[in-house]
């Protein structure tokens, strides 16, 4: 297999604006060689949550959805629903967060499709070949049916796993809910009571109810745990941790 090329281009905005060079650059790994003609175009992203800055702006997916129209292909925006509570939990919610952050069909030029459906549950199980611990992934039925998959992609940053891009984007971003949810349970954490003051910062940022704070020291029902780890980056004593070595024994009981 062929190293991919990877293209660079600064901000500098003197003479080109930075949506012009996005364009170049498309057209540079050659876009204009991929046949799109009548063919429906998922354009994976990250629509944000309300209030939040961490997202790609609506003008860098309309750059995008008008190369793709320019060569005849029919480009949506999509992303899953999410497995914590929040903005985009289902997907009524989700198309109104997108709205609210600008990400409509008036600004972008294509319209919002969630991968998974209303609920999460619209799902394809794809196998994963050659796939150690995961032998088939979920994933959002509306991906699968595109014929050519995008992935604009933002940095990101995860407290577990440092510094993430488009295998993110794609890898857990397409993930239908229950999806998500196999990635994240088989790695519960666990708290590491001699760094514990009690604070009660993990029970407020919490979804699931999963934590309480008895005797002043936090405790995690793993019941009620999703294991997305949200617990872990709040936690201001680094008291929550993950057990690795059992994350590894519970990845090898699903095989």
């Amino acid at each position: 297999m062929e190293p991919a090329k990877v293209y660079f281009s600064d901000l500098h905005t003197d003479e080109i604006s930075t949506l012009e060079k996005l364009r170049r650059l498309m057209k540079a790994a050659g876009f204009e060689q991929i046949d799109f003609q009548d063919k429906f175009v998922a354009v994976k992203l990250h629509f944000g949550e309300p209030g939040n800055m961490a997202y790609l702006r609506p003008n860098w997916a309309k750059t995008v959805a008008d190369l793709v129209k320019s060569q005849g292909g029919k480009p949506f925006l999509t992303d899953c629903n999410t497995l914590y509570i929040g903005g985009r939990k289902n997907a009524l919610d989700h198309m109104e967060s997108a709205y609210v952050n600008g990400f409509t069909p008036y600004s972008t030029g294509c319209h919002i499709i969630i991968a998974d459906g209303l609920k999460g549950n619209d799902e394809v199980a794809v196998p994963v070949e050659g796939g150690e611990y995961v032998k088939e992934a979920k994933i959002g039925r509306a991906v699968m049916d595109a014929d050519v998959f995008i992935s604009l992609t933002h940095f990101k940053g995860h407290e577990e796993a440092g510094f993430g891009g488009a295998l993110k984007n794609i890898g857990m971003g397409c993930g239908s809910r229950a999806g998500k949810m196999e990635q994240h349970n088989a790695g519960k954490p666990y708290v590491n009571h001699e760094y514990c003051v009690g604070c009660g910062m993990c029970t407020r940022i919490c979804a699931h109810s999963a934590l309480s704070v008895a005797e002043r020291k936090a405790n995690i029902d793993h019941s009620r745990c999703v294991g997305c780890g949200r617990c872990i980056a709040i936690c201001p004593r680094n008291a929550i941790q993950i057990d690795w070595d059992e994350t590894v024994t519970n990845l090898n009981r699903k095989i």
